[in-house]
């Protein structure tokens, strides 16, 4: 199925239905959609925009950043999503390195990018209001007054559901080049096919269950994959309604959002919700009558129902199910999850994937995993023996990208000699094919005596620390330090005084070391006074803190 065609189909059944749009701001319906693309497609033709050329679109998520990304998906050019947090320097040098030919944009953004570079722009839209904020022409800006004109002289009896055509004649296409920053190198610009999008989306409609009275809070940049798939085009190209934060809400705005919309689905980091269960859920569970209860054989059954109940609910009441990627759930977090029957599960993806790896139902999920393999891709581990020592995890199938834009040689070293993708993930797979992450292969430790050290595994047990908000584990002079940023609302809640908060480095550090073998063992536990800096999947630029 190629998702422009069953966009197409849906666009036509929803014409009246909400399609896109900002929390408590500016709405599109399936059909005021397709007359925006429309009226992009008349321009771009008129403005010398051919098939095939490449379309940037930088700004933060809004329904208009949707109308605008999807007027040049579906007019065959070859789609830039970039993302809003780089700097405008950034930006006009991915602009310029994807030879990108038009440019939608904030009036902010484009003011502050060096033009130097982008001679070769023929126009820039504001995504704000679909004003030109410069055309390389005068026919150009005479085409872009006269679209009124154009859309009235092509449909004298006005555009509507049988006009509706989006190409879906060559699949194999390439459809999107997505730049990601990765966490130890330059940015690098992932190619995929409206094949490769297709299969993702496919899967999503078959495994993740959504009809048109379906509404999703859109939170995920949409300059990265992840969000763009899955809380976008997947859900959209079935009739739901797509709901936009321009920025991250407050936790207060985000559930006030979540009431509003009833989503049926929320795609998140393991973060986001390791956060809301410090904060509301650890504390109901620590006090005295609920230990009690807790315990109580027949009781804590009921306790717990009420508190996952309780939890969704506090997301509007509709989800289905809590989808986290980009890194593993915390264990304590996840055995709670497993009591209050939160139907979540943590899959496995990256761009070049676009975006999903792994995945499995709440109801089969097993715990510490990370799903099965999605069903147009196989997946292998590159290890003598995949269920017990962990190797590569490779990946080859119908979702994965072709290369990186302009770059050989990243693109032959990230492939195999037989055409498999190397994540640069460790993991193993157990007899059922549930796949277990160990960790990145450039981030594993290795001992004078030959141990395998995977930082995240440590980390993970620093984390469920009372006062740790979040950690990196180094090797330091053949050393583990761990860095930590501590949990400031938790100190405060605990009243500590300023001897107690001195402690606390030694107190992790042995408390760490009791749940973990000798050779995983901290030598040192240091503070940092900042969050760590995080790339757009919200994993830690390890990089540079070494």
């Amino acid at each position: 199925m190629h998702y422009l065609s069953k966009l197409q189909d849906t666009v036509i059944q929803c014409w009246d239905k909400t399609a896109v749009c900002n929390y408590r701001g500016e709405s599109f319906s399936f059909g005021e959609l397709a007359t925006n693309i429309e009226k992009f497609h008349i321009f771009f033709d008129k403005a010398g925009l051919h098939e095939g050329d490449k379309v940037a679109v930088c700004a933060k998520n809004s329904a208009r950043w949707a109308v605008s990304f999807l007027a040049a998906n579906t007019y065959g050019t070859v789609t830039v999503p970039i993302l809003a947090d780089f700097l405008p320097d950034a930006i006009a040098g991915l602009v310029s390195h994807s030879d990108s030919r038009a440019l939608f944009t904030d009036e902010e953004t484009w003011n502050a990018m060096d033009k130097s570079a982008l001679g070769g722009l023929l126009f820039v839209i504001n995504v704000t209001d679909f004003t030109l904020l410069h055309s390389s022409d005068r026919k150009i800006r005479a085409a872009y007054d006269s679209i009124p004109e154009s859309m009235q002289s092509k449909y004298p009896m006005g555009f509507g559901r049988g006009n509706v055509s989006y190409p879906v004649e060559k699949p194999g296409d390439l459809a999107v080049i997505n730049y990601t920053s990765g966490t130890t190198s330059a940015p690098k610009g992932v190619m995929l096919s409206f094949a490769n999008i297709s299969a993702s989306v496919s899967y999503g409609i078959k495994r993740l269950y959504v009809d048109s009275s379906d509404s999703v809070v859109s939170m995920l940049p949409m300059g990265h994959i992840y969000g763009l798939v899955f809380e976008f085009l997947y859900p959209l190209c079935h009739g739901a309604s797509v709901c936009f934060f321009g920025k991250t809400p407050s936790p207060t705005l985000l559930l006030k959002a979540m009431a509003d919309v009833k989503p049926y689905m929320v795609v998140s980091v393991p973060l986001v919700m390791e956060k809301i269960f410090k904060t509301s859920i650890k504390p109901l569970l620590s006090r005295g009558y609920m230990k009690l209860l807790t315990h109580l054989p027949i009781i804590r059954h009921f306790v717990f129902r009420k508190i996952g109940r309780g939890l969704i609910n506090a997301f509007g009441g509709r989800v289905r199910i809590f989808i986290m990627g980009g890194a593993a759930l915390n264990p304590e977090v996840e055995n709670c999850f497993r009591h209050i029957k939160l139907p979540y599960m943590v899959g496995y993806g990256m761009t070049e994937a676009a975006p999903l790896l792994a995945y499995e139902e709440p109801g089969k999920y097993v715990p510490g995993s990370c799903g099965k393999a999605v069903d147009c891709t196989d997946i292998r581990i590159d290890s003598d023996d995949p269920q017990h020592i962990a190797g590569e995890i490779q990946a080859k199938g119908d979702n994965i990208c072709s290369g990186y834009y302009k770059n050989p040689e990243a693109t032959e070293a990230a492939f195999t000699d037989d055409g498999y993708l190397r994540t640069g993930d460790l993991g193993i797979m157990d007899a059922d094919g549930n796949i277990f992450i160990k960790g990145r292969s450039k981030n594993m430790i290795l001992t004078a005596n030959g141990q395998n050290i995977y930082p995240e595994e440590v980390e993970a047990v620093i984390n469920s620390q009372e006062f740790v908000a979040e950690s990196v584990v180094l090797d330091r002079a053949s050393k583990l330090v761990a860095l930590i940023y501590l949990d400031a609302e938790a100190i405060r809640k605990a009243n500590l005084d300023d001897e107690s908060i001195a402690d606390i480095p030694e107190k992790v550090r042995l408390d760490t070391n009791r749940l973990m073998p000798p050779f995983s063992r901290i030598a040192k536990v240091e503070v940092v006074l900042a969050p760590f800096e995080k790339t757009p999947k919200f994993s830690i630029k390890r990089f540079l803190y070494k």
